[in-house]
């Protein structure tokens, strides 16, 4: 049994970067059956590494790690890790109130924590954003399944230029905090003088037409980002407005519709792969030419299951989905709740690769329209609105819905206390905003609810238009 301060000498044996990247590349090639192998031993070695915190020294006392069925372990909802921080994590050196001044200075993204640790918050779709610490090895591990796994439209290209050497990577994202994306990005570029100097970040929360500026100086030949903003993106393109000419298109981070797919490609002119993603596992899925989403099994395990956490039946949808993630040891998450109603799919793809495929209903925040002072219309995107929210106003729980255009309703949860000050400066930021984008005559209400109501996801649906447009509809 390790010890409360036996991080180092556990991480020590564990597999080096050279390593991982070469395992990933067999693993990806090879049987099911070997799939599962590798990820029962990691099964393990992470129980045996979990056995150095509290919770679950308690939680597995008297229990064979090596031979005990996950199903038999107990679930971990979004809020108990936060809750039981000190008790959950392997290293007592990490405290969630020096988390918490961590990332709330944002000149730190990307930058060590204690000199070791990479740190990432998640959104708050549960009224309290998640704080996740992950090792050199876990991140080794994603770097890996990032690069070696995901399935280029051009592979002609990629054998010409397997390290991306020629390409500029855009990244179109919210930066108002720790989010893993932004981290991960920060922190390659760093590490990599070369990417750092054919790859830039652009935000979200600028207006649309600053956006488009910067991305039409830049001109990307690859483009990461979410859906609803690459479908803005699209349409920016089709106006004549954005003037670049990406040869493909990277989405992930919210739920992605076929006719979401059809208009960005339309759009854009160019194909596009999705991926599935968390902040508790940042590449759980990536798509391949066939267009299924495969689950990198060998490192991250996820359970559909019913609203008892029983399992269910592959091609049967889940009430939720518990997640383990094989690759973290400092942080142990061990069946995490995080709410996605997924399917995972009976049959094996038809592309020949081995890894589980699921399909996935995660959050669906829409895409609210409103008019500028010509009656042009103005794009106001939902990751814009909740990164708005969480990290100028500090409210999590919350939902804000259009009532027709002009009006919206911003509700908070009853539970966070908020005061009439609070009330008043999210209706402020959330007014700014909107003017900034150019929208006009905007009347915003904000009020607080006992409760909020959760969608057919599991999850809270934070961003609810009233009249939605067919490419947000699904």
């Amino acid at each position: 049994m390790a010890s409360d301060n036996g991080c180092a000498s556990r991480t020590s044996v564990r597999p080096a970067a050279a390593g991982i990247a070469f395992d990933v590349m067999a693993t990806t090639h090879t049987s099911a059956a070997a799939i599962a192998a590798l990820q029962a031993g990691r099964l393990r070695l992470l129980l045996q590494a979990a056995l150095g915190t509290r919770f679950y020294r308690s939680a597995l006392r008297g229990i064979d790690t090596g031979s005990v069925a996950l199903s038999a372990l107990p679930v971990a909802d979004k809020l108990q890790p936060m809750r039981q921080f000190a008790d959950r994590v392997t290293d007592p050196q990490i405290t969630l109130d020096g988390l918490r001044a961590f990332c709330a200075d944002t000149r730190r993204i990307g930058e060590p924590y204690l000199g070791r640790y990479r740190v990432w918050k998640s959104s708050g779709s549960t009224g309290q954003p998640g704080v996740f610490v992950q090792d050199e090895t876990a991140l080794a591990v994603y770097d890996a399944l990032e690069a070696l796994r995901r399935h280029s439209p051009r592979p002609l290209v990629r054998l010409v230029d397997p390290l991306y050497l020629g390409e500029r990577f855009a990244f179109v994202g919210a930066f108002g905090g720790h989010f893993a994306s932004h981290v991960s990005v920060r922190r390659l570029q760093a590490a990599n003088p070369w990417l750092a100097q054919h790859s830039r970040s652009f935000s979200i929360l600028q207006p649309t037409a600053a956006l488009v500026a910067e991305l039409n100086a830049f001109g990307p030949s690859i483009v990461a980002t979410y859906p609803t903003a690459a479908v803005l993106l699209a349409e920016e393109t089709q106006r004549g407005n954005l003037r670049i000419h990406p040869q493909e298109v990277r989405t992930g981070g919210e739920t992605l519709s076929a006719t979401m797919r059809a208009r960005i490609e339309q759009g854009l002119r160019c194909a596009l792969r999705n991926s599935y993603g968390a902040s508790e596992f940042l590449p759980i899925a990536w798509e391949c030419a066939q267009g299924r989403l495969h689950v990198d099994a060998d490192w991250v395990i996820l359970e559909a299951v019913d609203a008892r956490h029983r399992p269910v039946p592959a091609g049967q949808a889940s009430h939720t989905t518990l997640l383990t993630n094989l690759a973290n040891h400092v942080q142990p998450l061990i069946r995490f709740d995080i709410g996605d109603r997924i399917v995972l799919d009976a049959e094996p793809c038809r592309c020949g690769c081995a890894l589980p495929t699921v399909q996935v209903h995660g959050r669906r925040d829409d895409v609210l329209v409103e008019r500028s002072r010509e009656g042009a219309p103005v794009t106001l995107l939902p990751l814009a609105l909740t990164t708005l929210l969480e990290d100028h106003a500090g409210v999590f729980d919350f939902q804000l819905c259009q009532h027709g255009v002009g009006h919206w309703d911003l509700t908070l949860g009853r539970g966070a206390a908020h005061t009439r000050s609070v009330r008043e400066h999210c209706r402020s930021l959330l007014a700014d905003f909107a003017r900034r984008q150019g929208a006009v005559d905007l009347r915003i209400v904000v009020h607080v609810a006992d409760a909020l109501p959760l969608g057919r996801s599991g999850k809270l649906k934070r961003i609810v238009a009233s009249t939605r447009r067919d490419a947000h509809a699904e």
